[in-house]
């Protein structure tokens, strides 16, 4: 099966790309570095000629009120590249809790993407993971300095990279699903917990403050961030990945 990779050279698209092709499978990255400018569709009909399936794991390049704008005219360009190649499967990598966030800029933006390719013209999966480990020390950069790291208590259930990339493979290579399926690490966490593992576990000695105002996350009300009923729970433990890390 010859599945193309949009975003295929980022953290999970180079992994993804990787992991299809230990499997037997043609797959190929579409990115900027490769050509294809997902945002004026330069470039896609080559990346897609011939392609079962296109697996969508790009980012818009921020995370404001720019985020939908990026989504409306990548998706757009996606789709209709995509029928005009005769893709039969649309997977798109998207965030647990997407529609019940609200408040946050790039979630809405998100939930745009999902609805877009919901109403689109092919057969479509859409694979919603909760946050990955390897963006923690991204997150606590926001709001540290010197001294200390102020982070909400927000809760989490965070999940490994290599986790999710194996979820899009098994979404990729099987039948579309024209729905939803989330995946998950297998542990809750407050958010100011995981920054104290990870501090600890890096050696770094600044004081993690608990501050419900603090960063993108305080805007996230109740549990809309932890996988619902029926999710794919993943094995991969945040101190084990820690473990792996040092």
């Amino acid at each position: 099966m010859k599945i193309t990779v949009i975003g295929g050279t980022g953290l999970i698209g180079s992994r993804l790309v990787s992991e299809l092709r230990e499997a037997g499978h043609t797959a190929e990255p579409a990115s900027l570095s490769t050509g294809v400018d997902l945002l004026t569709g330069q470039g896609l009909g080559d990346a897609l000629s011939g392609a079962e399936t296109v697996v969508n794991v790009t980012n818009s390049p921020t995370f404001d009120a720019a985020s939908p704008d990026f989504f409306r005219t990548t998706m757009g360009n996606l789709l209709t590249a995509g029928e005009q190649a005769g893709v039969r499967h649309q997977v798109v990598l998207s965030i647990v809790g997407v529609d019940r966030v609200p408040q946050l800029d790039y979630y809405r933006a998100k939930a745009l993407q999902e609805e877009l390719l919901r109403n689109g013209p092919t057969a479509y999966s859409i694979v919603r993971a909760t946050q990955f480990f390897e963006f923690m020390d991204a997150v606590m950069s926001w709001t540290s300095d010197e001294n200390t790291v102020r982070l909400p208590a927000t809760r989490l259930q965070p999940i490994a990279a290599a986790d999710v990339v194996a979820a899009l493979a098994d979404t990729a290579t099987g039948a579309p699903l024209n729905g939803t399926v989330d995946v998950a690490g297998p542990d809750v966490y407050p958010l100011d917990k995981l920054g104290r593992l990870t501090l600890a576990a890096r050696g770094d000695h600044r004081t993690v403050v608990t501050d419900d105002r603090a960063g993108m996350f305080a805007a996230v009300e109740g549990d809309p961030l932890i996988a619902g009923p029926g999710a794919r729970i993943a094995t991969t433990s945040y101190d084990e990945w820690l473990a792996g890390t040092r």
